[in-house]
């Protein structure tokens, strides 16, 4: 279960990884916060299914006691060790907990940084697993990497970090391009957010495209707007869209490629944008009903 005490004399175990915090707000944690300022220090909480020896609680009482306070209402995780396991990375950390009251988190991606903040794995865990964190507690735990998630050849043995990858924790957001939010109001931005809300959730490898509006200009050029959406926890670069445009009844509208200037669409979150068809790209004059728009070829 604890890889660690089967290689080392409870003597030689020592803390090998670096912290990282974050606050309630940036977790979007609706606990109850404390209005105290004084630093906290977790206590140790062990896990009801791990059935370990008063031996190894000491070592790892001892452990949490040498670790920094924290402020109050955060979240953190601390790294103690790096092990490997076959083909897996098995990776044990505290996680502590300063907010007054216990708290749940649910299916979060976790990042394994080494000390210049590169990715060396990155993988989704189920938190619910540890189980409620009791208010001011501090619970070991292990977290297995499979191969598949494990970016690196070497990993390091010191001053690595465990973070979490906020992006998958908060909702699903507008991101608007700063040409856009030059000629957009308030009442529009509204509106947007309203469609995204309304829309169905993009899994969490997800990139699509969903139209929002087409119309033909005087000049026979064909407008379609549609929203870029992006469900991965990774930012998306697009440099070349090749888009059709088809009717309800499977007929093509209008088809091209489009040449985009290194567009990001940041993770987990929609971008709007307008392409706009040449005349020669438009196959029918008249604008269908019912519409969508998708990447051509797909």
């Amino acid at each position: 279960m604890i890889p660690f005490f089967n290689k080392k004399k409870d003597g030689n175990l020592k803390k090998k990884g670096k912290d990282s915090s974050f606050s309630s707000d940036e977790l979007q944690l609706e606990n109850g916060k404390t209005g105290i300022e004084e630093e906290i220090h977790p206590e140790l909480s062990i896990h009801p299914s791990w059935n370990i020896s008063p031996e190894k609680q000491y070592v790892f009482r001892f452990l949490n006691n040498d670790l920094d306070p924290l402020k109050p209402n955060q979240i953190s995780l601390a790294g103690i060790e790096i092990d490997r396991e076959n083909d897996e990375v098995l990776v044990t950390a505290f996680v502590r907990n300063s907010l007054p009251n216990e708290v749940l988190l649910h299916e979060i991606e976790l990042l394994l940084l080494d000390e210049k903040d590169q990715i060396l794995a990155r993988h989704f865990f189920n938190f619910e697993e540890l189980g409620k964190l009791p208010a001011n507690s501090s619970r070991p735990w292990v977290f297995k990497f499979p191969k598949s998630a494990v970016k690196a050849d070497e990993l390091p043995e010191e001053n690595w970090r465990l973070a979490f990858n906020l992006n998958t924790m908060r909702q699903h957001q507008l991101d608007l391009d700063p040409s856009w939010k030059e000629h957009v109001n308030e009442d529009q931005v509204k509106k947007l957010n309203e469609i995204i809300n309304k829309l169905p959730a993009l899994g969490k490898n997800e990139f699509n495209l969903t139209g929002l509006e087409l119309k033909k200009l005087e000049d026979g050029r064909l407008a379609t707007t549609v929203f870029l959406r992006n469900g991965n926890s990774q930012d998306i670069t697009v440099s070349q869209l090749p888009l059709q445009v088809m009717s309800g009844d499977g007929k093509v509208v209008a088809k091209g490629q489009f040449e985009l200037p290194n567009m990001v669409v940041k993770a987990n979150t929609s971008k709007p944008w307008t392409f706009i068809f040449p005349p020669e790209l438009v196959v029918e004059e008249e604008i269908p009903a019912r519409w969508m728009v998708s990447v051509a070829g797909q």
